[in-house]
């Protein structure tokens, strides 16, 4: 699996969003490798990853897989924050392996059925045009898609981004991956949400829909992003990355001894 570690201090694994790659965090990694280790993955199916041969994309797959990957570089105990499908295999994480992380953080992250899906999601699920999306997809669908997912007020959609989501999503097996994950039944794992014990901070997007983590997650932690679309982490890279800063800190704070005087 493709991937990149930098910084050191307490560990941190980054999970991207559907169509997307580990370079949708990148300025979020830069911010935080300054004070930890941070690991950002391709997801099997995405980036320089690519597709898996068994076409597994269920999300419990995925968290097998984050869960061994984690294993394989040797970090035992971790933070996890997620964008949008990284959100959900996050939560899912979460659930399944409470005794390995320090920390939760969703962002946009989906896992409720009331949430709507992007349009390059809705595009894949359509049996008209699954064949055709498997072996052709124009650079102006991932310009759209782009477009429809940022704030309205977003300015990140450039040639250079375009360039990338449209170069990665046409590597060799990427295109079908993506359909084979939208038109994957993922079993509905809402209702498990409360039982999620770690630390979390839900940070979302004022004109997301269909999230209630901050309602369902005893104790969570939610900060509400005013303009900001689906792209969080690529529209204001520096407000979440202080937000993960400050609530990680915060946690660290409360474990430290506290010191007294004689």
């Amino acid at each position: 699996m493709h991937f990149k570690r930098a910084g050191s201090g307490p560990a941190i694994l980054l999970l991207h969003g559907s169509g997307s790659s580990m370079e949708g965090f990148e300025r979020v990694a830069a911010l935080l490798s300054r004070s930890y280790t941070v690991v950002r993955p391709d997801f099997p199916g995405f980036g320089l990853t690519g597709p898996r041969s068994d076409r597994d994309y269920r999300i419990e797959t995925y968290v097998a897989t984050m869960a061994a990957f984690m294993a394989a570089l040797n970090i035992e105990r971790y933070s996890v924050a997620g964008n949008s499908l990284g959100g959900n295999i996050a939560w899912n994480l979460a659930l399944r392996h409470p005794e390995r992380l320090d920390a939760l953080v969703l962002i946009n992250a989906t896992g409720y059925p009331e949430k709507s899906l992007p349009a390059g999601l809705r595009l894949a699920r359509n049996p008209l045009l699954r064949p055709l999306l498997r072996h052709w997809l124009p650079r102006k669908a991932t310009l759209a898609n782009l477009r429809s997912i940022v704030g309205q007020r977003s300015t990140i959609v450039d040639d250079a981004m375009v360039d990338r989501v449209h170069g990665l999503m046409s590597l060799p097996g990427n295109r079908s991956a993506f359909v084979d994950l939208a038109n994957t039944n993922q079993a509905d794992r809402s209702a498990e949400i409360p039982r999620i014990v770690a630390p979390t901070l839900v940070l979302r997007s004022a004109g997301i829909d269909g999230q209630y983590f901050a309602r369902d997650i005893s104790a969570a932690q939610e900060r509400i992003h005013p303009v900001a679309g689906h792209l969080l982490p690529e529209e204001d890279p520096v407000w979440v990355a202080n937000a993960i800063a400050d609530f990680l800190n915060a946690l660290r704070d409360s474990l430290r001894p506290t010191r007294t005087t004689l």
